[in-house]
């Protein structure tokens, strides 16, 4: 019965974790549809926070509200930064990098992230580079082989694959038909890069506050919810500075509030603590397996519902990320399993005293 129960417990996380990937995947379709359609990116990524903090606020407040601890000057300074870099400075990055390349290009790029996160952590001297070590090597040269798949999509584009235009599109691909752009540019392919590769580094950023302030403040719903609120108010002060004109702001019954409210409500406030609750369960090496299967469902997705095209040079790059991401991820799971090994074999050998105590 146990070994049921565990069971269960991996297929509910495995079934959460596709319904993640698939939420997220739709998000970034609506992302393009709604800058297709014209509306500020800055705007949109102010009103996906704004509507997110909205809902998640009222939910940490009645499911958390009995034992919260202290709010000292500390936890909101990492709350602070938490909406800063994972919110506002992420998403914005993130947002302007789809409007000048595609939805599947940045989210093959936002596979970065694993990578990125390594040569973070080797740059701060949080980890050092064991090229003696299996891990070592795995991590280092599956981040060059990352870093090569980025440079491969960014600079190579080959023949156009057609198979998925042969397919009957729907008749969203036409809505925003007058306001689409022309396929991307050489010099906005190379910037969004840039702009995507940049939020792929302050992602782990925000992974390392929040870890922080869960350590001092293990209310989930409630850091998620006011990490919203500080990206709201970050992002709402950033896009006034570059568009003041109330007319980028104005949300009537169509794409931009739909999408608006996709965003905020579906794929933030629904999505994170379905989010905190799977890394909860089996930690982040196993959630970061999943994130493969957004670029695949993007990719189709965007080929039947934007009709973009679907080029040999972002098959290969793409390719080469997702190989470069499960080599880290090896390379980090036997790392963590030698220092569980490590720790283990510290606890037997430990002297113990006449009365039991450890010394």
């Amino acid at each position: 019965m146990e070994g049921g129960g565990n069971g269960c417990g991996v297929v509910a996380v495995e079934a959460g974790m596709v319904l993640l990937q698939v939420l997220f995947s739709v998000l970034q379709i609506v992302i393009k549809l709604v800058l297709n359609d014209g509306m500020d990116a800055r705007v949109f990524v102010a009103y996906r926070f704004i509507f997110a903090a909205a809902f998640l606020c009222p939910v940490a407040f009645f499911v958390e509200r009995k034992t919260p601890p202290p709010l000292t000057k500390k936890v909101v300074l990492y709350l602070f930064l938490c909406g800063l870099f994972g919110f506002a400075i992420n998403q914005n990055l993130y947002v302007l990098a789809i409007k000048l390349t595609s939805a599947t290009f940045v989210t093959a790029i936002a596979n970065l992230t694993p990578a990125t996160t390594f040569l973070l952590a080797i740059l701060t001297r949080l980890e050092t580079l064991k090229l003696r070590k299996p891990d070592g090597r795995a991590k280092f040269v599956g981040t060059l082989i990352g870093i090569g798949g980025a440079m491969l999509l960014t600079f190579y584009k080959g023949p156009q694959f057609k198979l998925l235009h042969r397919l009957p599109h729907p008749k969203l691909v036409h809505i925003t038909e007058a306001h689409h752009s022309n396929p991307a540019s050489m010099g906005n392919q190379i910037l969004g890069s840039f702009l995507g590769i940049i939020s792929c580094f302050t992602y782990p950023t925000w992974l390392v506050i929040q870890a922080k302030v869960s350590e001092v403040y293990p209310c989930h719903y409630s850091i998620a919810a006011m990490g919203c609120l500080f990206g709201a108010v970050q992002s709402t002060i950033l896009a006034l500075c570059v568009q003041r004109n109330m007319e980028h702001w104005r949300l009537g019954i169509n794409i931009r509030l739909y999408s608006s409210a996709y965003a905020g409500l579906i794929a933030s406030g629904f999505a994170f603590p379905l989010l905190s609750w799977c890394l909860r369960k089996k930690g982040p090496v196993f959630i970061s397996v999943f994130s493969p299967l957004m670029l695949i469902f993007v990719a189709i997705l965007s080929s039947l519902v934007l009709g973009e095209a679907l080029y040999l040079g972002s098959v290969l790059g793409s390719i080469l990320i997702v190989g470069g991401l499960y080599l880290v991820l090896w390379g980090k799971a036997k790392e963590q399993a030698e220092v569980s090994e490590d720790e283990d074999q510290g606890k037997e050998f430990t002297p113990v005293t006449a009365k039991g105590e450890m010394k």
